[in-house]
């Protein structure tokens, strides 16, 4: 008897700790463009605050969506759907430099989705117009930003 409540004791505790220590890895996963939903810039044209309830980890980040339908076509796709250089500034990746990116500094090219890092929404802004309009700024960039990219994993 007293063995098995040991056992059973012993089990608990395994399960408990399990449980922490996948909380504790789950929090230490890095949020992706600072909580937006990277969908909602394909579908909805703009950028769309997510909800931590409707999350995918995927490639080293925490991904946070609008909408369960979101979540899904992402966790289906993600290849699709996911910011290019892991959400970090695309600029700043063409350098080797990681700088997270601004969820409001973006464009789609190619029907793929960069960012653009900068401290506030009105910087962002300029980047993304930057980027709209001057397509050397794009062409330039992206092809460095791959290679230090691909060079990081």
């Amino acid at each position: 008897m007293a063995n098995a409540l040991v056992s059973r004791a012993s089990a608990l505790l395994c399960c408990a700790l399990l449980v922490l220590s996948s909380s504790a890895i789950a929090q230490n996963v890095r949020v992706v463009l600072k909580g937006y939903d990277p969908v909602a810039y394909f579908t909805d044209g703009k950028p769309v605050q997510g909800d931590p309830h409707f999350s995918y980890v995927w490639d080293d980040g925490r991904y946070h969506f609008a909408s369960a339908q979101h979540r899904d076509m992402f966790a289906s796709d993600p290849d699709r759907y996911a910011p290019q250089f892991g959400g970090y500034c695309t600029g700043s990746m063409s350098r080797g430099v990681r700088n997270e990116g601004h969820p409001e500094g973006w464009v789609i090219s190619g029907g793929r989705l960069y960012v653009f890092g900068a401290a506030d929404v009105e910087t962002a802004r300029k980047w993304r117009n930057r980027a709209m309009t001057d397509p050397e700024y794009l062409a330039e960039r992206i092809p460095k930003a791959q290679k230090n990219w691909s060079e990081r994993k």
